[in-house]
C-alpha cells in the first residue's frame, strides 16, 4: 500500500503501522529500535504481517481515531453487514501488547485473519506451539503469545482462522511480546485496557493549551509526537520506521528510530508551547544522561535510552518498500559533525526555563561546557542540518545556530541570573553574526546562501527570522524569502535545496520530494511578514497532504502525488504546530 494508507498505534515505547486493508505490516518490539516481528512494509507478507478483516480482503470503508486518542477504528461495509476493527497498544505494565477487537455493527460478517510472525526483520521463522490453548512463537531471545477465543490453524509457516461476528458481538485478539527465557506473561483484559487507554489519552489531551482554529490538526500532531516519546527515559524518536524512501525506488533510505537532538528539541518546543512541561522535564533529564561526558563527544543522535553506538548496516534479504534498496538499520550519520545541534539544545533549555520549568544547575553546567565547545569550533565546516554525505561545508544555517547557542546562553545570564563570561560571549555573538552576514550573504542577489561561497539556496535559511538572527523585515531576510519562493518551490511546496546531477552537496544519486517542514517554515515566515492570507492558503494546502487520520510523512513528492519518507515523521508534525500557533 501507499505510505499514507497506514495509521499509527503505539504505547510510548514502540509503535505499529496498520494498513487500510487491516494488515499490521510493521512492528518492532519491545522498543522502537528493536528488530521487527512484522516487516512486510519493507518486504513481502513472507517477512511478517498480521491481517484481520472481512473475508475477501476489502479495504476499510472508513477509519478514524476514537476522539482525541491513538485508538484506531476501521469500519468495513459488506453485503451481509458492517464490522468495526479496533486497534490499539495499551500503556505498558511489564510486557508490550497489541490488542485488536472485532465488533459487529450490523448483520453478520465473516471475518478472516492471517498472522505470520517473523523475528529479526523478517529473517527468523519462529518455532510455534500451542500452550494452554494459546499460541506461542519463539525465536532466539523473542517470544510472542497470541490469546484469542478464535482457534487458529497452522500451515505454510502462518496461522489462519475464519469466524463470524454478529451485531453487538465483540471478539478480541491480544498479541503479547516477552523475553523467551521468561514464563508465560500475564494475560490482560482487552476491554479493560481499552477503557484505560482511552482515559489516558483523554487526560493527556486535556492539558493542551492551544485553542486556535486548527485545533484538530494541532492536537493530532501533538498526540503523534507524544506517541514517538520513549516513556521510560524521555527520549523522542524522529519516526517509528526505517528505510521508507525519500525517492521511490532510490537509495535515500534511512533509519529514523533514534533520538536526534535537533528533532527532539524541536518536538519539545512544540510540546512546551502547548503546555506540556512534564515532557520537557523528562527530556531534559534524558538529555543530561545522554550527553554526559566531554562536550567534544556530543553526538547528533542517540538510542532511546542514550546509547551511542548506532552502526549502520544493510539488510539484504528485504526487497525494500517498492524496491527501494538498500534497507538500512542503524545510522552512519551518528558520526557526523552538525554544529547546529548546539544551538537547538541551548535554545530548548532556554525555552524550558522561560516556560516555567524549574532551574537545574547540572543542565546549566553542561550547557556551559557545550558553549565552550562552540566557542572553539564554530568556524569549522560540518555536514549540516540535512546530514549530507558529500564534503563538509561552512553551512550558513549551522553558523546561525552557533549564534543561537551563544545568544541563548547570554539570555540565561541576563534573564535567569546564571553566571558566565557574558561579555566574552557577547563579543563572540557579534563576531559570528558579522561573519555570516559577510560570507553567507550574496549582495548581488540579495539573499543568504546555503554555504559560504555557494550560489545555492537552502530552505533552512527561512529559520533566520524565526530564531531571531535578523528581524523579518530586514531587507536581506525579505530577499532570501523571495529567492526561496522563486527558486525552491515545486508545485507550490518548498524543496530543501536543489538536487541535480551537477550539485554534489549531499553526495547521493536520485531526487527527492518536498520536505514538508520547509513549507511549514514558509507559512510561519509569511505570518511573521503579515502575509496572513497567503500563509493560510499554503497552510491549508499542507493540511490536505495529511492522510485520512491526520498523519504526515517526511516529504511529499509532487511527481507522484504521494507522501514519501519515514512515517509518521516528527519533523513534519512539529512545524505544523508552530505554523498553527503563528497563524493563530
Amino acid at each position: 500500500m501507499r505510505i499514507e494508507d497506514y495509521a499509527l498505534i503505539g504505547d510510548m515505547q514502540s509503535a505499529a503501522l496498520v494498513g487500510r486493508d487491516g494488515s499490521i505490516d510493521w512492528l518492532c518490539l519491545p522498543r522502537f529500535d528493536s528488530p521487527s516481528c512484522f516487516a512486510a512494509l519493507l518486504g513481502s507478507e513472507r517477512n511478517g504481517h498480521w491481517w484481520l478483516g472481512p473475508t475477501g480482503r476489502p479495504m476499510a470503508d472508513r477509519r478514524r481515531y476514537r476522539d482525541e486518542t491513538l485508538i484506531l477504528e476501521s469500519e468495513y461495509d459488506t453485503p451481509t453487514g458492517t464490522v468495526r476493527v479496533i486497534d490499539f497498544m495499551p500503556p505498558r505494565d511489564r510486557n508490550p501488547d497489541v490488542v485488536r477487537i472485532v465488533e459487529g455493527v450490523s448483520g453478520t460478517v465473516e471475518m478472516s485473519t492471517v498472522i505470520r510472525i517473523r523475528f529479526d526483520y523478517g529473517r527468523i521463522v519462529p518455532w510455534v506451539r500451542r500452550t494452554n490453548g494459546h499460541l506461542q512463537a519463539v525465536g532466539g531471545p523473542d517470544s510472542i503469545w497470541l490469546h484469542s477465543p478464535v482457534p487458529l490453524k497452522g500451515g505454510d509457516y502462518a496461522h489462519r482462522a475464519t469466524f463470524h461476528v454478529k451485531e453487538g458481538e465483540r471478539v478480541a485478539f491480544v498479541f503479547t511480546w516477552h523475553p523467551s527465557h521468561e514464563p508465560m506473561p500475564r494475560l490482560i483484559s482487552a476491554e479493560d485496557h481499552l477503557v484505560q487507554t482511552e482515559e489516558l489519552w483523554a487526560e493527556w489531551v486535556e492539558q493542551c493549551t492551544y485553542k486556535g482554529p486548527w485545533r484538530e490538526a494541532v492536537v493530532r500532531s501533538l498526540i503523534t509526537l507524544k506517541a514517538l516519546t520513549y516513556a521510560p527515559t524521555g527520549g523522542i524518536v524522529a519516526a517509528p520506521t526505517t528505510s521508507l524512501p525519500e525517492d521511490l525506488g532510490g537509495v535515500r533510505n534511512w533509519d529514523y528510530r533514534f533520538c536526534w537532538l535537533r528533532d527532539a528539541t524541536m518536538t519539545l518546543d512544540a510540546l512546551i508551547g502547548a503546555g506540556y512541561l512534564d515532557e520537557a522535564a523528562a527530556w531534559r533529564t534524558w538529555l543530561l544522561r545522554a550527553i554526559a561526558g566531554r562536550p567534544q563527544d556530543l553526538q547528533i543522535m542517540y538510542g532511546v535510552a542514550g546509547e551511542r553506538r548506532l552502526p549502520e548496516m544493510e539488510l539484504g534479504w528485504l526487497a525494500g518498500y517498492e524496491d527501494s534498496r538498500p534497507v538500512r538499520i542503524g545510522n552512519g550519520a551518528v558520526e557526523q559533525l552538525q554544529l547546529d545541534v548546539y544551538g537547538e539544545v541551548m535554545n530548548c533549555l532556554y525555552l524550558a526555563r522561560t516556560s516555567g520549568l524549574a532551574p537545574d544547575d547540572r543542565a546549566w553546567s553542561i550547557g556551559r561546557e557545550l558553549l565552550d565547545y562552540v566557542e572553539d569550533h564554530w568556524d569549522e565546516p560540518d555536514e549540516g542540518l540535512w546530514e549530507v554525505r558529500g564534503p563538509r561545508r561552512h553551512f550558513t544555517h549551522s553558523k546561525v545556530m552557533c549564534w543561537v547557542a551563544v545568544d541563548r546562553a547570554i539570555r540565561q545570564v541576563e534573564n535567569f541570573g546564571r553566571t558566565g563570561p557574558v561579555e566574552r560571549w557577547k563579543a563572540l555573538r557579534a563576531q559570528i553574526h558579522a561573519e555570516i552576514c559577510d560570507k553567507g550573504y550574496d549582495p548581488v542577489r540579495n539573499t543568504f546562501t546555503q554555504s559560504y561561497g555557494s550560489a545555492e539556496l537552502d530552505a533552512s535559511l527561512l529559520l533566520i527570522p524565526i530564531v531571531g538572527f535578523l528581524p523579518v523585515d530586514d531587507p536581506r531576510v525579505r530577499g532570501t524569502v523571495s529567492a526561496i519562493e522563486n527558486e525552491l518551490l515545486s508545485d507550490g511546496f518548498v524543496l530543501r535545496y536543489p538536487v541535480a546531477a551537477d550539485n554534489d552537496v549531499d553526495g547521493l544519486p536520485g531526487g527527492e520530494g518536498a520536505f514538508l517542514a520547509c513549507s511549514f517554515w514558509l507559512v510561519e515566515v509569511m505570518a511573521m511578514q503579515g502575509r496572513k492570507d497567503e500563509a493560510c492558503e499554503l497552510f491549508d494546502r499542507l493540511l490536505t497532504l495529511r492522510n485520512d487520520v491526520g498523519l504526515l510523512a517526511e516529504e511529499y513528492d509532487p511527481r507522484y502525488g504521494r507522501l514519501v519518507g519515514n512515517f509518521p515523521q516528527a519533523f513534519s508534525h512539529v512545524p505544523l504546530v508552530h505554523a498553527a500557533r503563528a497563524l493563530s
